[in-house]
Order: C-alpha cells, then sequence, then structure tokens
C-alpha cells in the first residue's frame, strides 16, 4: 500500500469522528510527521512506501486519535508563535488566542519607553512556558521568571526553554497561597493565561480538551470564578514597577466582571478582542 493510499484511508476514518476540514489538518500532520515528507513532497512521491514501523506507527496514532485524544498530544508537539513546543497532558495545548496575548505585549514594549531598561516579566501559571519563551525570542534585554503549581507542567517548560535555546527562571509554587509571594520581586510586567472555566461549564467542552487536557490548568471552583484575577490585581498592586502593566486572557462572557476586579485594585483597564470578536484579552496599568 502506497504512501497515497494510506493517507486515504486514515483521512477516510478520521472523518467518522471528525469535521471534514479537521480530518485533512490532522492526517496531513500525521503523514508529515510519520513519512518526513511534507504534502507536496508526498505528492510528487505518491508511490512512496512506509516502513513496518512507520505502519504500526500510524496505526497506534489512529486509534488514539479516534479516542479523541488531541493530536498534540499524540505527537507531543504544538505549534505557537512560529516555533515547535513539546506538550503533553500536564500541560494545555497553546491556544492562537495566547499568540495574540503575546503579540500585544511585544508591540507595546516595542513601541514603549520600557524597553529600553532591561525588563523584568513575571508569568503566572506557564504550563509549557509557550509565553515566556516566545517573549524572550521575540524582545531583547528580558529577565523572565514563570511560575507554575505543577511539577510536571514545570519539567515541560524546561524542556521546552533548553530546545528553543531561552533562559527562563522556572519556580514551582502555589500562586493563590499568598505566603509564597515573598518568593517573588517587582516586575514591569505580569502576564498570565490562568485557569477560568468554572467547574459547572466542563459539560460544554469538546470531548478532547475535558477529557484530557488537565483540569487544574482549565478550571475554576463555581464558588470563586474569579479567584486567579482577584489574586493577580492584589499581588500586581504591590508586586509592579513604576510604569507596570498587567496583561491576562480572560473568558470572553465575563469581561466586565474582570474589569471591575481590577479598577478596585485602581488599575486603568482595556478590553482586547481575538481575532474571533470576542473580549479576550485585558491590560491594566498601574495608576
Amino acid at each position: 500500500m502506497t504512501t497515497q493510499q494510506l493517507y486515504n484511508d486514515f483521512l477516510h476514518k478520521l472523518n467518522l469522528v471528525y469535521e471534514a476540514r479537521e480530518a485533512v489538518n490532522i492526517t496531513d500532520w500525521i503523514l508529515e510527521n510519520v513519512s518526513g515528507l511534507k504534502r507536496f513532497e508526498r505528492n510528487i512521491n505518491s508511490d512512496f512506501n512506509l516502513s513496518n514501523e512507520q505502519k504500526s506507527l500510524l496505526n497506534k496514532y489512529l486509534v488514539e486519535l479516534m479516542n479523541h485524544k488531541p493530536v498534540q498530544y499524540v505527537l507531543n508537539e504544538a505549534w505557537f508563535y512560529k516555533m515547535k513546543f513539546y506538550v503533553n497532558e500536564y500541560v494545555l495545548i497553546p491556544r492562537p488566542e495566547t499568540e495574540e496575548l503575546v503579540q500585544w505585549i511585544v508591540e507595546d514594549v516595542r513601541i514603549s519607553k520600557i524597553q529600553n531598561k532591561e525588563l523584568k516579566i513575571l508569568d503566572i501559571g506557564t504550563g509549557s512556558g509557550c509565553i515566556p519563551i516566545s517573549l524572550k525570542k521575540e524582545l531583547e534585554n528580558l529577565r523572565i521568571t514563570a511560575v507554575d503549581i505543577s511539577e510536571d507542567a514545570l519539567k515541560v517548560a524546561n524542556k521546552n526553554a533548553r530546545a528553543l535555546h531561552t533562559e527562563i527562571n522556572f519556580i514551582q509554587l502555589n500562586f493563590l497561597d499568598e505566603r509564597f509571594w515573598n518568593k517573588l520581586r517587582h516586575y514591569d510586567i505580569i502576564v498570565s493565561n490562568p485557569p477560568y472555566i468554572a467547574e459547572s461549564e466542563k459539560k460544554e467542552l469538546a470531548e478532547n480538551v475535558a477529557a484530557f487536557e488537565p483540569a487544574i490548568a482549565l478550571f475554576v471552583p463555581d464558588s470563586s470564578p474569579f479567584i486567579f484575577y482577584e489574586k493577580i490585581a492584589k499581588f500586581a498592586q504591590s508586586h509592579l514597577d513604576i510604569d507596570g502593566r498587567v496583561y491576562v486572557e480572560i473568558h470572553e462572557n465575563y469581561s466586565k466582571e474582570i474589569k471591575q476586579i481590577f479598577s478596585d485594585y485602581n488599575f486603568d483597564i482595556e478590553i482586547k478582542k481575538d481575532i474571533y470578536g470576542k473580549n479576550r484579552m485585558i491590560r491594566a496599568f498601574k495608576l
């Protein structure tokens, strides 16, 4: 069976559980990973045959995908900000909306007066490390600290930092516990994509998200859905330097509530929509 025949068979099976375009994208990604050939290269070499080992791997991936395991976890890779990151089920899969958050910071730093000094940045809930690593790659003269409660997540983040040749100071701590704040310093920028989905909303999520991505990085109690924003605002009030600012990703349905939290801590707030027109990010200036 040629690679093209394997491709057609793989795609046909994925079409049974995935939307058509998604099935095509996943199939292309899997075949490129297994064969080492991009789609146009496979078209040119349509009679190229996979080895028995490659075919076995392809079958293994198919079983996982048919059980709704995200392709990023199947392949242990995800693209973010033009870079390939290692991911596993201890970290969230990086999202395009978070790329927009990074881009907002990059643009602000490049046009502001703070770009002329060494910037101290804190990333709260770093996961795979995609935010601090991307910032370090895009901007010069940064000193970045990134924290996460999960030791396993920090292993992933450290792996990515080494692979992408970036120096980040990773610290394991529970940010919600204010007793640990004395381990952190003052910063010019605080950034976070914190957990913000209420536990009661879990049933509304796609199966591949709810069943595979780490709950600790997704969900907050129904009784305190804005707990991370409350803690970040409180921390930032006393740990931001002059002209400091906070950038956070938010739940699209609760921008007013989160804006009010930062307002209560004496911040000037701007809400930014993502490419889909949803309220997705907040920038807060210390007044």
